[in-house]
């Protein structure tokens, strides 16, 4: 299964690219410029990611962020993510960047743009992943602060394909950012927002009534509410969930009590993604091949999985299709190799 997860055509649609920072670029780029970090070497650095929840794991990503200086270096950042991606068989991937965790520290909003934009442009002609990029407020920052940073978002709409709410969830309900995402969604922005991680059920109602969100990243809590299940199989709302992050943060104990299965099950339009790969232990490859191990996932499993990850991606109707073709391809020429073995065994 480990090789069919391998060759799997696939979407990424839960993925921040400051969680991608792996600890050798960092400390590279703190040489480069002349930045010292809070470890004496790489490996002290992969020993502080051990986090109890989401605030630990946050207090550390921040302290990578402040690397980030310079054009070249988000571009760095975002070409290892991409080379990566495409090893695992992404063939498409929709990436959050928080610009105010950059433009607070002094970093203007178009360094950080155009450092991602620059590789993402790259990927397409060298790598042939498309891309499209999803501009995410801190919600732990006032909602004027997330007005101030789609203004400076609107000179670049042909470059942001969407907007989305990231950080400490708890305490912080999408009803706090409910004046910005109507603004964003009259400038034509579809709209994401993490919801239903730490935060309860009702968090991932408020996602839906009050911003009117496409997607829900995450999404796990739900499960709590039937009803909201029912509405979210009825409206085919999709979820892009991402377990190891779960495991890590502590949001679910073991592996083998992830949900996965049971949001199949329900009938959710469920993803995998790696959230933040580079923190916590693995990308979208590992993220499929856990839960196939701890859940029993079947190969029809895995490839609706892959399915429902291009189907809830902001790609036109035309490209959807596309990508499925292949997909569809992928998973018969498995079965008639599975078959042809069996025959012959």
């Amino acid at each position: 299964m480990k090789a069919f997860i391998a060759g799997l055509p696939k979407a990424e649609l839960h993925v921040h690219i400051e969680g991608t920072f792996e600890p050798e670029l960092m400390f590279d780029l703190a040489g480069r410029n002349g930045i010292a970090l809070p470890y004496e070497s790489i490996g002290a650095l992969k020993a502080a990611y051990d986090f109890s929840n989401l605030e630990d794991f946050l207090a550390l990503y921040y302290q990578g962020m402040k690397v980030l200086l310079h054009e070249q270096d988000f571009h760095d950042l975002t070409w290892a993510y991409l080379e990566r991606a495409r090893t695992d068989n992404v063939r498409h991937a929709e990436i959050f960047f928080d610009p105010q965790g950059h433009t607070r520290r002094g970093v203007a909003f178009e360094t950080v743009l155009n450092g991602i934009w620059r590789a993402l442009e790259r990927g397409r002609r060298e790598l042939g992943l498309t891309t499209k990029l999803i501009l995410c407020f801190l919600r732990d920052l006032p909602e004027e602060d997330a007005e101030r940073c789609l203004d400076m978002a609107l000179a670049h709409k042909a470059r942001i394909a969407g907007i989305g709410l990231d950080s400490t969830e708890v305490g912080n309900p999408p009803a706090k950012f409910e004046g910005v995402f109507a603004r964003a969604r009259h400038e034509g922005f579809p709209c994401v927002a993490h919801a239903g991680e730490e935060g309860p059920a009702a968090y991932v109602r408020e996602a839906l009534d009050l911003l009117k969100v496409a997607r829900i990243d995450h999404g796990n809590r739900a499960l709590d509410d039937t009803d909201l299940v029912a509405r979210l199989v009825r409206e085919g709302v999709p979820l892009t969930v991402c377990p190891l992050s779960n495991l890590r943060l502590r949001v679910v104990a073991e592996a083998k009590d992830h949900p996965l299965k049971a949001m199949l099950g329900k009938g959710l339009a469920v993803t995998v993604n790696s959230d933040d790969p580079a923190y916590f232990g693995g990308y979208i490859n590992d993220n499929y091949e856990v839960m196939q191990e701890a859940l029993d996932l079947s190969r029809e499993e895995i490839v609706t999985l892959a399915r429902n990850s291009f189907e809830a991606s902001f790609l036109s109707r035309a490209k959807k299709d596309a990508h499925l073709a292949r997909l569809n391809d992928y998973a018969l020429a498995a079965k008639s190799s599975n078959r042809s073995t069996a025959a012959r065994s």
